[in-house]
């Protein structure tokens, strides 16, 4: 009986698909190396809210390794860094490879836009001896989660005369912060009646930035008056500015550990920096690659990539086409023997809410890095969906590698849906499957991923680009 068990077993185990968890298939010297790449990323995460700033911290990253901005006249020798910053907000990264662009590039994308609360162009009124910012929310997000929680105002401001001024108000630990108000609940019967997604409105979103009046027995707006004041004094900039002004309210809080083993990372906007700063670190990790290796970190995901500074636009296909032409190719050849990890979060599976996903092709913290053969809605609309073939080679290249990973779905069928940077990439005859981190509470101002998942990720791309 013992051996009939042993043999039922053996052959369980060759021929079942099992997910196994990372924590108990890793060493403890790969269980160490992920916790302290994680500090990294939880540095990145703290620094870099807005898609400018992830720009800038690449960069500054980026040129510390080597990398010369991209000049489309040179042709560059093998092991050659370059990069291309497209309007401070989007930035592609490549390392020359060995072989000729003719035989395709490993290209890395991921987004590092992220929900949020944008200001209208003329945000600040004042009512009631208060001074607030009309806001337009960014993205896909619970509206009532923003509400009563400490946030911060990033961006830019570019004046007439085409100056420009960085703003960042509520990270430092002396910065004043924000707040959209909510009603108390003893007075808040109406508001309760309201279904989930109506908790507060869209035009509900108004920030709180100030009370006092402007020191004068004379006037009207006196509130507004003086946090006018406060913000000439400080950036120089009158209201009128903010009709050219790209201002964002982000979620003041930091990335912190979660759980008791601190196994966890909870923050504002691992959707998709949990997996843009893994496909960047691991272009900085190579040298002299087989293939040209390219990690592009792109901008407008959360709104559908449209834009000259998301896929749906050109750059990256310029891009390109411009380091083809460099070295007498042709970059429809390189585009068709392209191939792509398109770096995007699934959902992770959540026991408190279990009902939306269908568990047997679920992704679950812990597991790995996330494979999602496609995405989209309902009949797979709105997806690319990866070849068998495709498949295959990426399963090939992650277990010959040590990789952990595991196959994930959006959720069950007609539950809901979503998309990736993806199928704008197939659409340019590239072959293309999402990879990336698997995300508890995914859209609201503080998600959760598992630090080997976010360690994973980084071993996969690095695998990737190194594959010959």
């Amino acid at each position: 009986m013992p051996e009939e068990k042993k043999e039922i077993e053996l052959l369980k185990e060759k021929l079942f698909y099992a997910r196994k968890n990372a924590a108990e298939t890793l060493d403890a010297d790969k269980i160490a190396a992920a916790d302290a790449f994680c500090e990294g990323y939880k540095t990145f995460l703290n620094d870099a809210k807005t898609e400018r700033e992830a720009v800038r911290f690449m960069v500054e990253r980026a040129e510390a390794q080597g990398f010369v901005p991209f000049d489309r006249d040179k042709r560059y020798a093998p092991g050659s860094k370059v990069y291309f910053n497209n309007r401070g907000k989007a930035l592609v990264l490549c390392v020359i490879g060995k072989r000729k662009l003719s035989e395709g590039i490993r290209l890395s994308a991921a987004h590092i836009d992220s929900p949020r609360l944008d200001l209208k162009p003329c945000p600040l009124y004042e009512d009631s001896d208060l001074a607030l910012f009309k806001t337009h929310y960014y993205g896909g997000i619970k509206k009532y989660q923003w509400a009563a929680i400490p946030l911060a105002l990033h961006g830019v401001i570019v004046k007439k005369d085409g100056t420009s001024v960085t703003v960042n108000i509520g990270e430092a630990a002396d910065d004043p912060q924000f707040v959209v108000t909510d009603l108390l609940p003893h007075l808040a019967g109406e508001q309760m009646k309201r279904t989930l997604s109506e908790g507060i409105r869209g035009e509900e979103l108004n920030v709180l930035v100030g009370s006092r009046p402007f020191a004068s027995d004379e006037g009207s707006e006196k509130v507004k008056l003086h946090m006018l004041q406060i913000l000439f004094q400080k950036y120089g900039v009158t209201e009128e500015d903010f009709l050219s002004a790209e201002l964002e309210v982000v979620p003041a809080f930091a990335a912190r550990d979660i759980g008791l083993d601190r196994s966890m990372i909870g923050s504002y906007g691992h959707d998709d920096r949990v997996c843009a700063y893994p496909a960047a670190q691991a272009i900085f990790a190579i040298e002299a690659p087989e293939y040209t290796a390219v990690t592009c970190l792109t901008d407008k995901e959360e709104i559908g990539s449209e834009g000259n500074t998301g896929l749906n636009s050109s750059y990256l296909k310029y891009f390109i086409a411009d380091l083809a032409h460099a070295n007498g190719e042709n970059y429809h050849t390189v585009l068709r023997h392209t191939q792509c990890l398109s770096a995007d979060v699934n959902a992770a599976f959540d026991p408190t809410f279990p009902d939306v996903a269908e568990k047997m092709n679920a992704s679950f913290l812990n597991r790995g890095v996330v494979i999602t053969k496609y995405t989209g809605a309902r009949g797979k609309s709105g997806t690319s969906d990866a070849s068998a073939e495709y498949m295959g080679k990426v399963r090939r290249m992650l277990d010959d590698n040590g990789v952990v990973w595991q196959i994930g779905e959006l959720g069950k069928v007609d539950a809901g849906g979503g998309g990736t940077v993806a199928m704008f990439l197939a659409a340019l005859d590239i072959d293309v499957v999402d990879l990336g981190v698997p995300v508890l509470s995914m859209h609201a101002p503080f998600e959760v991923v598992s630090k080997l998942d976010v360690y994973m990720a980084y071993c996969a791309f690095k695998a990737f680009f190194e594959d010959q």
